[in-house]
Protein backbone atom coordinates (compact mmCIF):
# COMPACT_ATOMS: atom_id res chain seq x y z
CA UNK A 1 0.00 0.00 0.00
CA UNK A 2 1.50 3.10 -0.91
CA UNK A 3 2.37 6.39 1.50
CA UNK A 4 -0.35 8.04 -0.26
CA UNK A 5 -3.46 5.40 0.48
CA UNK A 6 -2.59 5.51 4.05
CA UNK A 7 -3.19 8.91 4.60
CA UNK A 8 -6.31 8.70 2.93
CA UNK A 9 -9.93 8.55 5.52
CA UNK A 10 -11.88 5.32 4.79
CA UNK A 11 -15.68 4.17 4.69
CA UNK A 12 -17.63 1.80 4.90
CA UNK A 13 -21.00 2.23 3.91
CA UNK A 14 -23.75 -0.79 4.21
CA UNK A 15 -26.49 -0.46 2.21
CA UNK A 16 -24.73 1.88 -0.21
CA UNK A 17 -25.80 0.94 -3.24
CA UNK A 18 -29.52 2.53 -2.97
CA UNK A 19 -31.56 4.94 -1.51
CA UNK A 20 -29.77 6.66 1.75
CA UNK A 21 -27.24 4.55 2.03
CA UNK A 22 -25.61 5.55 -2.49
CA UNK A 23 -26.77 9.62 -1.23
CA UNK A 24 -24.13 8.65 1.91
CA UNK A 25 -21.95 7.19 -0.12
CA UNK A 26 -21.77 10.11 -2.92
CA UNK A 27 -21.72 12.86 0.21
CA UNK A 28 -19.08 10.99 1.61
CA UNK A 29 -17.00 10.94 -1.37
CA UNK A 30 -17.66 14.04 -2.73
CA UNK A 31 -15.99 15.08 1.30
CA UNK A 32 -13.22 13.54 0.62
CA UNK A 33 -13.56 9.57 1.79
CA UNK A 34 -12.68 6.74 0.17
CA UNK A 35 -15.31 4.40 0.34
CA UNK A 36 -16.54 0.40 0.24
CA UNK A 37 -19.80 0.11 -0.21
CA UNK A 38 -21.20 -3.22 1.36
CA UNK A 39 -24.27 -4.12 -0.51
CA UNK A 40 -26.03 -7.26 -1.99
CA UNK A 41 -26.70 -6.47 -5.79
CA UNK A 42 -24.09 -6.08 -8.16
CA UNK A 43 -25.59 -3.57 -9.99
CA UNK A 44 -26.09 -0.73 -7.77
CA UNK A 45 -22.70 -1.77 -6.34
CA UNK A 46 -21.05 -1.11 -9.67
CA UNK A 47 -22.96 2.27 -10.04
CA UNK A 48 -22.31 3.44 -6.58
CA UNK A 49 -18.56 2.69 -7.07
CA UNK A 50 -18.63 4.66 -9.93
CA UNK A 51 -19.92 7.38 -8.46
CA UNK A 52 -17.53 7.28 -5.88
CA UNK A 53 -14.82 7.28 -8.52
CA UNK A 54 -16.20 10.17 -10.69
CA UNK A 55 -15.85 11.96 -7.34
CA UNK A 56 -11.87 11.22 -7.31
CA UNK A 57 -12.02 9.07 -4.79
CA UNK A 58 -11.45 5.43 -4.47
CA UNK A 59 -13.99 2.64 -4.11
CA UNK A 60 -14.77 -1.01 -3.80
CA UNK A 61 -18.08 -2.73 -3.96
CA UNK A 62 -18.31 -5.81 -1.97
CA UNK A 63 -21.53 -8.35 -2.61
CA UNK A 64 -22.31 -8.63 1.03
CA UNK A 65 -25.87 -9.85 3.02
CA UNK A 66 -25.22 -7.84 6.18
CA UNK A 67 -27.26 -10.67 8.60
CA UNK A 68 -24.43 -13.09 7.44
CA UNK A 69 -21.74 -12.11 10.12
CA UNK A 70 -18.83 -14.02 8.64
CA UNK A 71 -19.61 -12.19 5.50
CA UNK A 72 -19.83 -8.71 6.31
CA UNK A 73 -16.19 -9.76 8.44
CA UNK A 74 -14.67 -10.59 5.13
CA UNK A 75 -15.94 -7.63 3.58
CA UNK A 76 -14.25 -5.78 6.62
CA UNK A 77 -11.40 -7.38 5.60
CA UNK A 78 -10.96 -7.18 2.04
CA UNK A 79 -11.72 -3.30 2.55
CA UNK A 80 -8.69 -2.98 5.38
CA UNK A 81 -6.74 -5.07 2.65
CA UNK A 82 -7.60 -2.80 -0.54
CA UNK A 83 -8.12 0.49 0.88
CA UNK A 84 -6.82 1.32 4.22
CA UNK A 85 -7.96 0.80 8.39
CA UNK A 86 -11.12 1.61 8.54
CA UNK A 87 -11.81 5.18 9.79
CA UNK A 88 -15.36 5.22 9.69
CA UNK A 89 -18.58 2.65 9.95
CA UNK A 90 -22.18 3.37 8.25
CA UNK A 91 -24.70 1.25 9.23
CA UNK A 92 -27.64 1.77 6.79
CA UNK A 93 -28.87 -1.44 5.20
CA UNK A 94 -32.26 -2.04 5.37
CA UNK A 95 -35.43 -3.97 4.19
CA UNK A 96 -39.37 -3.42 4.29
CA UNK A 97 -41.88 -5.87 5.14
CA UNK A 98 -44.78 -3.83 5.57
CA UNK A 99 -48.68 -5.54 6.40
CA UNK A 100 -50.38 -5.87 9.51
CA UNK A 101 -48.57 -8.11 12.17
CA UNK A 102 -50.63 -11.43 12.37
CA UNK A 103 -51.00 -11.25 8.67
CA UNK A 104 -47.25 -11.06 8.24
CA UNK A 105 -45.22 -14.09 7.93
CA UNK A 106 -42.91 -15.33 10.27
CA UNK A 107 -39.73 -16.01 7.96
CA UNK A 108 -40.67 -12.59 6.47
CA UNK A 109 -40.62 -10.99 9.71
CA UNK A 110 -37.43 -12.91 10.91
CA UNK A 111 -35.63 -11.93 8.03
CA UNK A 112 -36.35 -7.61 8.29
CA UNK A 113 -35.21 -8.49 11.62
CA UNK A 114 -32.03 -10.35 10.63
CA UNK A 115 -31.56 -7.43 7.97
CA UNK A 116 -32.44 -4.48 10.40
CA UNK A 117 -30.90 -5.70 13.55
CA UNK A 118 -28.93 -7.64 13.40
CA UNK A 119 -27.57 -6.48 10.27
CA UNK A 120 -26.78 -3.10 12.71
CA UNK A 121 -24.98 -5.39 15.07
CA UNK A 122 -22.56 -7.36 12.26
CA UNK A 123 -21.30 -4.11 11.48
CA UNK A 124 -20.55 -3.09 14.56
CA UNK A 125 -19.06 -5.90 15.64
CA UNK A 126 -16.75 -5.76 12.54
CA UNK A 127 -15.98 -2.12 13.20
CA UNK A 128 -15.19 -2.05 16.52
CA UNK A 129 -13.31 -5.20 16.60
CA UNK A 130 -10.92 -3.12 14.51
CA UNK A 131 -11.12 0.21 15.60
CA UNK A 132 -10.80 -0.40 19.34
CA UNK A 133 -7.42 -2.37 19.53
CA UNK A 134 -6.23 0.96 17.36
CA UNK A 135 -8.52 3.20 19.49
CA UNK A 136 -9.51 5.27 16.40
CA UNK A 137 -12.34 4.99 14.55
CA UNK A 138 -16.65 6.42 13.74
CA UNK A 139 -19.47 4.12 13.91
CA UNK A 140 -22.61 5.81 12.86
CA UNK A 141 -25.75 4.16 12.87
CA UNK A 142 -28.56 5.10 10.75
CA UNK A 143 -31.93 5.52 12.55
CA UNK A 144 -35.11 6.69 12.53
CA UNK A 145 -38.11 8.61 14.06
CA UNK A 146 -40.17 5.19 14.24
CA UNK A 147 -36.68 4.06 16.80
CA UNK A 148 -38.90 5.97 19.09
CA UNK A 149 -42.21 5.57 18.30
CA UNK A 150 -44.00 2.40 16.68
CA UNK A 151 -46.55 2.97 14.07
CA UNK A 152 -48.92 0.55 12.35
CA UNK A 153 -48.15 -1.63 9.33
CA UNK A 154 -44.37 -1.72 10.10
CA UNK A 155 -43.99 -3.60 13.57
CA UNK A 156 -40.73 -5.58 12.50
CA UNK A 157 -39.19 -2.35 11.00
CA UNK A 158 -39.86 -0.44 14.04
CA UNK A 159 -39.02 -2.96 16.49
CA UNK A 160 -35.36 -3.18 15.06
CA UNK A 161 -34.64 0.28 15.21
CA UNK A 162 -35.79 0.19 18.65
CA UNK A 163 -33.51 -2.27 19.33
CA UNK A 164 -30.78 -0.93 17.81
CA UNK A 165 -31.11 2.09 19.43
CA UNK A 166 -30.96 -0.20 23.16
CA UNK A 167 -28.10 -2.12 21.28
CA UNK A 168 -25.55 1.34 21.04
CA UNK A 169 -26.37 2.55 23.90
CA UNK A 170 -25.23 -0.24 25.58
CA UNK A 171 -22.23 -0.75 23.19
CA UNK A 172 -21.81 3.48 23.84
CA UNK A 173 -21.51 2.77 27.64
CA UNK A 174 -18.69 0.34 27.25
CA UNK A 175 -16.57 2.17 25.43
CA UNK A 176 -17.15 5.30 27.59
CA UNK A 177 -16.33 3.02 30.27
CA UNK A 178 -13.06 1.24 29.03
CA UNK A 179 -12.08 5.13 28.29
CA UNK A 180 -11.70 4.22 24.50
CA UNK A 181 -11.80 6.93 22.00
CA UNK A 182 -13.57 5.28 19.47
CA UNK A 183 -17.39 6.68 19.31
CA UNK A 184 -20.78 5.88 18.07
CA UNK A 185 -23.34 8.36 16.67
CA UNK A 186 -27.12 7.65 16.01
CA UNK A 187 -28.74 9.88 13.35
CA UNK A 188 -32.66 9.66 13.30
CA UNK A 189 -34.14 10.16 9.80
CA UNK A 190 -37.46 11.50 9.01
CA UNK A 191 -38.96 10.13 6.36
CA UNK A 192 -37.21 10.14 2.95
CA UNK A 193 -38.30 9.27 -0.84
CA UNK A 194 -36.09 6.39 -1.16
CA UNK A 195 -35.99 3.69 -3.40
CA UNK A 196 -37.49 1.30 -0.70
CA UNK A 197 -41.04 2.03 -1.21
CA UNK A 198 -40.82 0.11 -4.22
CA UNK A 199 -39.60 -3.08 -3.58
CA UNK A 200 -40.66 -3.43 0.00
CA UNK A 201 -42.65 -6.80 0.33
CA UNK A 202 -46.02 -5.54 0.93
CA UNK A 203 -49.47 -6.23 1.70
CA UNK A 204 -51.17 -3.16 1.34
CA UNK A 205 -53.81 -2.50 -1.25
CA UNK A 206 -52.25 0.58 -2.68
CA UNK A 207 -48.51 1.64 -3.22
CA UNK A 208 -46.64 2.29 -0.11
CA UNK A 209 -45.24 5.89 0.72
CA UNK A 210 -43.14 7.48 3.35
CA UNK A 211 -45.42 9.35 6.16
CA UNK A 212 -45.22 12.78 5.16
CA UNK A 213 -43.47 15.28 5.68
CA UNK A 214 -41.22 13.72 3.47
CA UNK A 215 -37.42 14.96 2.91
CA UNK A 216 -35.41 13.65 -0.05
CA UNK A 217 -32.92 11.42 0.84
CA UNK A 218 -29.77 13.49 -0.15
CA UNK A 219 -30.77 16.12 2.63
CA UNK A 220 -30.58 13.15 5.08
CA UNK A 221 -27.22 12.22 3.59
CA UNK A 222 -25.07 15.40 4.68
CA UNK A 223 -26.37 15.26 8.11
CA UNK A 224 -24.75 12.10 7.91
CA UNK A 225 -21.73 13.67 6.38
CA UNK A 226 -21.06 16.78 9.19
CA UNK A 227 -21.57 13.80 11.79
CA UNK A 228 -18.53 11.75 10.54
CA UNK A 229 -16.78 15.00 10.18
CA UNK A 230 -17.71 16.39 13.92
CA UNK A 231 -19.21 13.67 15.95
CA UNK A 232 -22.25 13.76 18.47
CA UNK A 233 -23.87 11.02 19.67
CA UNK A 234 -26.91 11.78 18.96
CA UNK A 235 -28.85 13.58 16.15
CA UNK A 236 -32.28 13.86 14.87
CA UNK A 237 -33.22 14.92 11.33
CA UNK A 238 -35.78 17.39 10.80
CA UNK A 239 -38.87 19.07 12.97
CA UNK A 240 -41.27 15.38 12.26
CA UNK A 241 -38.25 13.57 13.99
CA UNK A 242 -38.43 15.90 16.74
CA UNK A 243 -41.93 16.23 17.16
CA UNK A 244 -42.27 12.09 16.87
CA UNK A 245 -40.05 11.76 19.60
CA UNK A 246 -41.07 14.43 21.70
CA UNK A 247 -44.37 13.43 21.19
CA UNK A 248 -44.02 9.56 22.61
CA UNK A 249 -42.08 10.74 25.41
CA UNK A 250 -44.95 13.33 26.79
CA UNK A 251 -48.59 12.32 24.92
CA UNK A 252 -47.82 8.42 24.37
CA UNK A 253 -51.25 7.65 24.31
CA UNK A 254 -52.63 10.77 22.29
CA UNK A 255 -50.28 8.95 19.34
CA UNK A 256 -51.51 5.77 19.93
CA UNK A 257 -55.08 7.55 19.35
CA UNK A 258 -54.02 9.15 16.36
CA UNK A 259 -51.75 6.99 14.53
CA UNK A 260 -54.24 4.32 14.99
CA UNK A 261 -56.34 6.64 13.08
CA UNK A 262 -53.78 7.97 10.18
CA UNK A 263 -51.44 5.39 10.34
CA UNK A 264 -52.84 3.30 7.47
CA UNK A 265 -54.04 6.09 5.01
CA UNK A 266 -50.84 7.74 5.32
CA UNK A 267 -48.62 5.39 4.64
CA UNK A 268 -50.05 4.49 1.19
CA UNK A 269 -50.59 6.19 -1.99
CA UNK A 270 -53.66 5.67 -3.98
CA UNK A 271 -52.46 8.14 -6.81
CA UNK A 272 -49.40 6.35 -7.75
CA UNK A 273 -49.86 3.49 -10.79
CA UNK A 274 -46.19 3.11 -10.65
CA UNK A 275 -45.58 -0.45 -10.74
CA UNK A 276 -44.03 -1.84 -7.70
CA UNK A 277 -40.23 -3.72 -8.57
CA UNK A 278 -39.78 -7.33 -7.37
CA UNK A 279 -39.58 -7.60 -3.28
CA UNK A 280 -35.56 -7.37 -2.19
CA UNK A 281 -36.30 -8.68 1.25
CA UNK A 282 -34.62 -12.50 0.14
CA UNK A 283 -32.78 -11.61 -2.60
CA UNK A 284 -31.59 -8.38 -4.61
CA UNK A 285 -33.42 -6.45 -7.43
CA UNK A 286 -31.43 -6.44 -10.51
CA UNK A 287 -30.36 -3.35 -12.13
CA UNK A 288 -28.87 -0.01 -10.28
CA UNK A 289 -31.81 1.88 -8.68
CA UNK A 290 -30.14 5.26 -7.30
CA UNK A 291 -30.95 6.76 -4.29
CA UNK A 292 -33.96 8.65 -5.28
CA UNK A 293 -37.89 7.08 -5.50
CA UNK A 294 -40.69 7.96 -6.93
CA UNK A 295 -41.92 10.73 -4.44
CA UNK A 296 -40.12 13.77 -5.53
CA UNK A 297 -43.29 16.28 -6.07
CA UNK A 298 -43.62 15.71 -2.26
CA UNK A 299 -40.26 15.74 -0.91
CA UNK A 300 -38.56 18.64 0.38
CA UNK A 301 -35.02 19.56 -0.05
CA UNK A 302 -34.43 22.13 3.25
CA UNK A 303 -35.56 22.76 6.51
CA UNK A 304 -34.45 25.25 9.60
CA UNK A 305 -34.53 22.16 11.95
CA UNK A 306 -32.14 20.69 9.71
CA UNK A 307 -29.69 23.38 8.08
CA UNK A 308 -29.09 24.29 12.10
CA UNK A 309 -28.17 20.86 12.91
CA UNK A 310 -25.67 20.74 10.19
CA UNK A 311 -24.02 24.11 11.04
CA UNK A 312 -23.89 24.54 14.59
CA UNK A 313 -20.87 25.99 14.41
CA UNK A 314 -21.75 29.15 12.14
CA UNK A 315 -24.86 29.52 14.40
CA UNK A 316 -22.46 29.19 17.80
CA UNK A 317 -20.85 31.92 15.87
CA UNK A 318 -23.65 33.76 15.29
CA UNK A 319 -24.90 33.35 19.10
CA UNK A 320 -20.90 34.64 20.53
CA UNK A 321 -21.36 37.69 17.82
CA UNK A 322 -24.76 38.53 18.76
CA UNK A 323 -24.25 38.49 22.86
CA UNK A 324 -21.08 40.25 22.66
CA UNK A 325 -22.72 42.86 20.52
CA UNK A 326 -25.64 43.05 22.76
CA UNK A 327 -23.14 43.45 25.55
CA UNK A 328 -21.49 46.05 24.41
CA UNK A 329 -24.27 47.97 23.92
CA UNK A 330 -25.74 47.19 27.43
CA UNK A 331 -22.09 48.67 28.22
CA UNK A 332 -22.43 51.50 26.65
CA UNK A 333 -26.14 52.60 27.47
CA UNK A 334 -24.94 52.22 31.68
CA UNK A 335 -21.72 54.30 30.98
CA UNK A 336 -23.82 57.12 29.38
CA UNK A 337 -26.11 56.95 32.09
CA UNK A 338 -23.28 57.86 34.83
Amino acid sequence: MSDENTTRRVAVVTGGSAGLGRAVVRELASNGWDVAILARGEDGLAGAVADVEALGSRAIGVSTDVADREAVERAADRTEVQLGPIDLWVNCAMVGVFGEFLSTAPADFERATQVNYFGFVNGTRAALSRMVPRDHGHVIQVGSALAHRGIPLQAAYCAAKHAVRGFTESVTTELIHNGSAVTISTVDMPALNTIQFNWVKSQLPHHPMPVAPIWEPEVGARVIASVAERPRRRTWVGESTVATVLGNRFVANFMDWYLARSGYDGQQAPGKREPMLPSNLYAPVSGDQGSTGIFSDQAHTVSPQIWAISNRRAIAGIGVATALALGGAIASVMAKRK
